[in-house]
């Protein structure tokens, strides 16, 4: 495991210390999403950057989870899209600071209380990718809802380029 995976780690469990202590200790306080990124460069050369970002999941994210239990929607939260928007993510985002062109329709799978989607995001533009979203909607930003937002150290990407984003979504168990 790289040591900058092991220290984000370190901090999201120190951030929600502050909250519920106990919870720290069992490793069970609350949802949180997890983002991940591969950089597949236009040369064939493979980047794996580990542990990007952990953020927990926005208001109008954990309102769409709340409607998938009680029937009321049946959208599925698979569609990444990236940004260069560097504003912090606050709980109540619902769109991304400043989406890049491309939605990535991801996968999605569940075991046990990690849910889990991949997307591969192309590009045909030079950006410093500095912000993530997973959505509802595969038209993105502005489109569904915000389930995720993340904000990270720039991926600097070339036309030919691409990003895989891997999210985890944890939903805490006992109590």
């Amino acid at each position: 495991m790289k040591l900058k995976t092991i220290l984000q780690e370190i901090g999201l469990r120190l951030r929600h210390a502050k909250l519920a202590p106990l919870g720290v200790i069992r490793g069970d306080t609350r949802p949180v999403g997890r983002l991940y990124a591969t950089v597949r460069r236009a040369d064939g050369t493979v980047e794996d950057l580990g542990l990007v970002s952990t953020k927990l999941v926005t208001t109008s994210g954990v309102d769409w989870i709340a409607g998938l239990y009680a029937g009321t929607n049946t959208a599925t939260g698979k569609y990444h899209q990236s940004g260069t928007g560097t504003t912090a993510p606050a709980i109540g985002d619902t769109a991304l600071q400043t989406a890049v062109a491309g939605v990535a329709t991801g996968s999605l799978s569940a075991a046990g209380n990690v849910v889990t989607t991949a997307g591969t995001v192309s590009y045909t533009t030079t950006n410093a990718i500095t912000e993530w979203g997973l959505f509802t909607a595969v038209g993105g930003s502005g489109s569904g809802t915000l389930i995720d937002h993340a904000t990270f150290a720039a991926i600097n990407v070339v036309s030919g380029d691409a990003i895989t984003f891997t999210f985890t979504l944890t939903f805490p168990t006992g109590g």
